[in-house]
């Protein structure tokens, strides 16, 4: 275990359920051991596991210290009706208290939230309903008998531990109503961003993202303009795994690699690009083949961290490369088909960027009629201020 004796070995983070049950979530903290940095198994529930792994990586997004010295392991006492999302706060809060990132001064946390972007921070939640629940289970708790009756923790010998309820979002119409009958219930803090936590702004506002779009060609009516998004959090320099920094929720386990050693690579042709940020890259239609996308992933990481001028437009683009480290665009399959594509879809402000060695064999006219739509085009062999 590494040396942080005042960073704890556990910690749980308790939500109510749906159906009226208290689910609790347990950290686990241990040395990593060329493991993941992230682990959750649940019984009869892979879904339900990846998607917990998913939350607590990209909510990680926004701090800006990394350490990948540990691994956190998760685990859930009980297993959360399908679609219910309630939980996911309580996994992030539950992941940052066993690491040091969050100390809470109760014995006994409840969370409830969850979000659709926790890569920027944000926390959402409608959780009336389930506060007054949970508030009247910790009432019925507190009246039928003492806590060490209801064989609950103590803070010390002899007296009752104290309770601490987060929920996310902004608060609604029960808010005025949260008095407390009896005194040993605490209020809710509500939050709308995790920054809140600490009494910080709103995080998302230190998050750049940038959008590419590459050509989808698979020879049907479902041919379209894919997008790739990328966003970047500055981190204090950690000298860790630069892959470990980044995350591609919805991507399975061989294209994340793939993504990952084509950013690193990319980077280290930055010369100062390496060891500076944390990356969420999100792509609007995450199930396809081939490697074509990688321009566009790595022009939107440049766009991302101001590497790039900004088109007025979009940015589309086609190409790979096995060697990203030297800045080199190669060939990708499709020439007819995708620039037919992109000739259909481009529009004014467009910046079209496709391999060199495409430029002998692009279609007659190509280049003009990119141009007649008020759009731009170039075939280029490396990256760099395009």
């Amino acid at each position: 275990m590494s040396a942080r004796p005042s960073v704890p070995v556990s910690a749980d983070c308790r939500c109510m359920l749906a159906d009226g049950r208290v689910l609790t979530i347990t950290a686990s903290r241990r040395p990593r051991a060329n493991r993941a940095d992230v682990k959750c198994a649940l019984h009869g529930a892979p879904a339900l596991a990846e998607r917990v792994q998913e939350v607590v990586r990209l909510a990680r997004h926004t701090e800006a210290r990394f350490d990948s010295r540990d691994q956190v392991v998760l685990s859930m006492d009980l297993l959360p009706a399908a679609g219910e999302r309630g939980w996911e706060l309580a996994a992030v809060l539950a992941d940052r208290m066993v690491r040091g990132e969050y100390r809470s001064g109760a014995n006994e946390l409840y969370a409830q939230g969850w979000s659709d972007a926790w890569h920027l921070g944000r926390v959402s939640g409608r959780s009336s309903l389930a506060i007054a629940s949970l508030r009247r289970h910790l009432a019925a708790q507190a009246v039928a008998a003492p806590a060490a009756a209801t064989g609950s923790p103590t803070a010390a010998a002899g007296e009752p531990a104290s309770i601490g309820i987060i929920a996310g979002g902004d608060g609604d119409s029960d808010g005025a109503a949260e008095t407390d009958a009896i005194a040993a219930l605490p209020a809710v803090l509500r939050i709308d961003h995790l920054g809140a936590l600490s009494g910080h702004s709103d995080p998302a506002s230190a998050v750049s993202t940038a959008r590419a779009w590459f050509p989808l060609h698979s020879g049907g009516v479902n041919d379209a303009l894919g997008w790739v998004d990328v966003s970047v959090y500055p981190i204090v320099a950690s000298g860790g795994d630069e892959e470990d920094t980044i995350a591609a929720p919805g991507l399975d386990a061989s294209s994340q690699l793939a993504l990952r050693q084509a950013l690193v690579g990319a980077r280290h042709f930055d010369g100062r690009g390496l060891g500076r940020w944390r990356t969420v890259v999100r792509f609007g239609q995450p199930r396809f083949e081939g490697n074509s996308y990688q321009l566009a992933l790595v022009m939107a990481d440049r766009l991302a961290r101001g590497r790039e001028f900004v088109p007025r437009g979009r940015l589309i683009a086609s190409g790979c490369s096995s060697a990203w480290h030297a800045g080199r665009v190669e060939t990708v399959e499709g020439l007819e088909a995708k620039t037919a594509l992109i000739l259909r879809q481009v529009v004014e402000g467009d910046r079209v960027l496709l391999p060199k060695e495409w430029q002998a064999g692009l279609p007659a006219g190509f280049a003009a009629a990119v141009k007649g739509r008020g759009a731009s085009v170039a075939c280029i062999e490396r990256i760099g201020v395009i």
